[in-house]
C-alpha cells in the first residue's frame, strides 16, 4: 500500500475516534449533568409535597410542575374498588369510574429479584398520570350525565375479579339512572356494560364515549426510530380496515386527528404495553387523537359513538371494552379472533418488513416451544435460514474459492502491466471469463442476509416474548446488550466503567449508539467476522484491501451496542458460513487461514499456491 494511502487511512481512523470521544465529552456528558441537576432541583419540591407543605394536586406549568409523589395519597381522594386477576392488579376509582391504578403483575421492571411490577396506569395528580375513562355525552339534559368528577356508588361486589364483577350506579336526580357493570377476564380485557334508564317525562338524547389519557409523556418514550410509540388504532367501514399510527413527535405537530369508523379500536401504545379502547364492533364512531393541553402535554385517544334517544320509561344498553396489558402475540391474536377485532395483532410494531418479521417471530417461537430457550431457538432459526440459502451460498463460495486460487495469476497480471490500469482490468476480466467466475457472486448471500438481519433485530427489539429472556451463563436478557465490559475485565474487576469521569458513557455505552466498552459477545462476533473476511480473496485495490481489513474492527464497535440475541445470531451465522466456505475452499484446494493455522500447529511449512 502506498504511504499516502496508509497515512490517509490512519488519519481517518484517528479523526473518527476523536469525533466520537469529543461528542461524548462535550455533548452527551453535559446533557447527563444537566439531567442530574434538574433531578436534584426537583428533590426539595418532592420533599415539601411529602410533608404536606404544598397543596395536593397543584396545577402544572411549563416551568415548574408540582406533582403528588406519594401514590397512596393520590389514590386516597376517592373510594376505590380493588382489581385482581392472574395478570393485573390495582384499583378502580369511584370518582369518574376511572381505571387509573393498574400494575402488570407478571412482569417486572428489571431482572432484580426485588424489582417492582410494571406499572401501566397511574392516578391523576401524579407525574405522567395515565388512565382510561368511559361515559356519556349529551346536551341540555336536566341533571346532566356522569362526568370525570362524578362519584359513583358501589352497589354490588367488593373486588373486581374474573368471577366477581362489580356494579356502579349514579342517579342525576332528574329522572336518569345510570348503571355500570364492570367485569374483567383472566388476562387484560375489561368489559363495561352501561345501562341508562329514563324515569322522567321527557325523551333525552346522548352518546357513549371512551377515552385513554396520558398526562405528559415520559422522557424514555418516543425516542427510538425503529419503534412506534404513541397513538395507534385500526379504522374502517366494517369490511376493510387500515392500521393507523401517530408517533409522539408527530402528535405534537398534529394536535387533532379524526377518523370515522365502524367498530375498530384505538389507544396509546408503548414498546411492550398498550391501553386500547374497544367499542361495539357494529357501532359507528368518530375516533380522535389529540393534544388538549400543550403546557401539560396531555395526549388522549378518544371515540364518540352515535347519539341515541331514550324515551320516557325506556332504557338503552351500551357495551364497551378496554385492553390494558402486555402486547403478547398469542394474546392479541386470541382477542382478534374472539372479539372480531380488525388488525389487532398489528398493535405489535412488526414494521414495513412485516412479511419477514412475523414469520421469523413465529419460527423462533416454534423452536422455543421445542427447546425452552429463546437463545437456542435463535441458533435453530439461523441454521434454518442457512439451509434455505445453502444452494445460493454454495455457488458464492465456489466463486470466491476459485478467485482465491487465481490470486497468483492476478498478481502476475498486475506485475506485468503495473503502469497500465486499463490493461490490468481487461486481462483480469478475461481471466474471470475463462474460468467462469462471477466476481459479484460473493456479495449475494450478504445482500440476502441484510433484510433478514433487520427483521430479526426488529423481532428482538419489539416483541415482549424476548424481554428478559435468558440464554446461558451471564446472558440473562436477549433483548438487552451483553452486560460484560472489557474495561473491567468482563466483571473480574469490581468497577463500573460508567463511573469514569467524562468518558464513562463512552466506556459503558449507556445512553449512546456507540461504545468503546466491548463485551464478550462483541469480541467473539468481531473475531468471526475477521476470520470470514480473511477467507475471502483480497481486493485488487490496496485502499479497498485496507478498508476491508478495518471493517471487522469497525463493525465490532458498532455491533457492541446491539441486543445480545442479535450478536448471537450474527456470530453463529458467521460460524456456519465459515464452516461452509472452508469445506468448499478445502475441496478446491484454495489457500485459507484455517488450513494455514493447522499447518503451523503441526510445524508444517505453508504450501505454495
Amino acid at each position: 500500500m502506498k504511504p499516502d494511502n496508509t497515512r490517509n487511512t490512519v488519519i481517518f481512523v484517528v479523526c473518527m475516534v476523536a469525533i466520537l470521544i469529543g461528542y461524548q465529552v462535550f455533548v452527551l456528558g453535559p446533557q447527563a449533568e444537566k439531567r442530574r441537576a434538574e433531578l436534584a432541583a426537583q428533590a426539595p419540591a418532592a420533599e415539601k409535597i411529602a410533608e404536606g407543605d404544598v397543596a395536593v394536586g397543584a396545577s402544572a406549568t411549563p416551568t415548574g410542575t408540582v406533582f403528588i409523589t406519594d401514590r397512596t395519597r393520590a389514590l386516597g381522594s376517592a373510594a376505590r374498588v380493588p382489581i385482581k386477576n392472574p395478570m393485573v392488579e390495582g384499583s378502580l376509582s369511584l370518582q369518574g369510574g376511572r381505571i387509573d391504578d393498574l400494575y402488570l403483575s407478571t412482569y417486572r421492571e428489571t431482572l432484580a429479584k426485588d424489582s417492582p411490577a410494571v406499572e401501566l396506569f397511574r392516578p391523576v395528580g401524579m407525574e405522567h398520570a395515565y388512565f382510561a375513562q368511559f361515559g356519556w355525552r349529551g346536551a341540555n339534559i336536566a341533571g346532566g350525565v356522569p362526568g370525570p368528577n362524578t362519584v359513583w356508588s358501589l352497589t354490588q361486589g367488593q373486588t373486581l375479579t374474573p368471577t366477581t364483577p362489580v356494579t356502579l350506579t349514579w342517579d342525576n336526580g332528574q329522572g336518569l339512572r345510570f348503571t355500570r357493570v364492570v367485569s374483567i377476564d383472566d388476562q387484560y380485557v375489561f368489559t363495561l356494560k352501561d345501562t341508562v334508564q329514563n324515569l322522567g317525562t321527557q325523551a333525552i338524547t346522548l352518546a357513549p364515549y371512551g377515552r385513554v389519557e396520558r398526562q405528559g409523556v415520559p422522557e424514555t418514550l418516543g425516542k427510538n426510530q425503529i419503534l412506534h410509540e404513541g397513538g395507534i388504532g385500526a379504522f374502517g367501514d366494517g369490511e376493510k380496515y387500515v392500521s393507523e399510527q401517530l408517533k409522539y413527535k408527530d402528535w405534537a405537530k398534529k394536535p387533532r386527528e379524526d377518523f370515522a369508523s365502524t367498530g375498530g379500536w384505538l389507544g396509546i401504545t408503548d414498546k411492550y404495553w398498550m391501553a386500547a379502547l374497544i367499542p361495539d364492533q357494529a357501532e359507528k364512531i368518530q375516533a380522535l387523537f389529540r393534544v388538549t393541553d400543550a403546557a401539560q402535554d396531555i395526549h388522549s385517544a378518544e371515540f364518540l359513538g352515535e347519539p341515541r334517544t331514550v324515551q320516557p320509561g325506556g332504557q338503552i344498553v351500551e357495551t364497551q371494552r378496554l385492553f390494558a396489558g402486555a402486547k403478547r402475540n398469542e394474546i392479541l391474536s386470541a382477542y382478534e379472533k374472539s372479539l372480531n377485532l380488525p388488525r389487532f395483532i398489528y398493535a405489535i410494531d412488526w414494521g414495513f418488513l412485516f412479511f419477514l418479521t412475523r414469520p421469523i417471530f413465529l419460527l423462533v417461537e416454534f423452536f422455543y416451544g421445542l427447546v425452552g430457550n429463546f437463545g437456542v431457538a435463535i441458533l435453530l432459526l439461523t441454521l434454518t435460514i442457512k439451509l434455505i440459502m445453502f444452494p445460493l451460498a454454495n455457488k458464492s463460495y465456489e466463486s470466491l474459492s476459485k478467485m482465491r486460487k487465481l490470486q497468483p495469476q492476478m498478481e502476475a497480471i498486475k506485475a506485468k502491466h503495473k503502469d497500465e490500469p486499463a490493461k490490468i482490468q481487461q486481462e483480469t476480466m478475461a481471466l474471470y471469463q475463462r474460468e467462469k467466475i462471477n466476481p459479484l457472486a460473493g456479495c449475494l448471500p450478504i445482500l440476502v442476509q441484510i433484510p433478514v438481519f433487520y427483521a430479526l433485530y426488529k423481532v428482538l427489539y419489539v416483541t415482549i416474548e424476548m424481554r428478559h429472556a435468558p440464554f446461558f451463563a451471564w446472558i440473562e436478557d436477549l433483548s438487552a446488550r451483553d452486560p460484560t465490559n472489557i474495561w473491567n475485565l468482563f466483571g473480574l474487576i469490581p468497577w463500573d466503567p460508567a463511573t469514569a469521569p467524562l468518558i464513562g458513557g463512552l466506556l459503558s455505552g449507556a445512553g449512546s449508539g456507540f461504545t468503546l466498552g466491548l463485551s464478550v459477545l462483541a469480541i467473539f462476533y468481531g473475531f468471526t467476522m475477521w476470520l470470514q473476511t480473511a477467507m475471502n480473496p483480497p481486493a485488487p485495490d490496496p485502499v479497498q484491501r485496507q478498508i476491508f481489513q478495518l471493517m471487522p474492527i469497525v463493525f465490532t464497535f458498532i455491533m457492541a451496542v446491539f441486543p445480545a440475541g442479535l450478536l448471537i445470531y450474527w456470530a453463529w451465522n458467521n460460524i456456519l458460513s465459515i464452516a461452509q466456505q472452508y469445506f468448499i475452499m478445502h475441496r478446491f484446494g484454495a489457500e485459507n487461514p484455517i488450513d494455514d493455522f493447522i499447518a503451523r500447529l503441526k510445524g508444517e511449512k505453508k504450501k505454495a499456491a
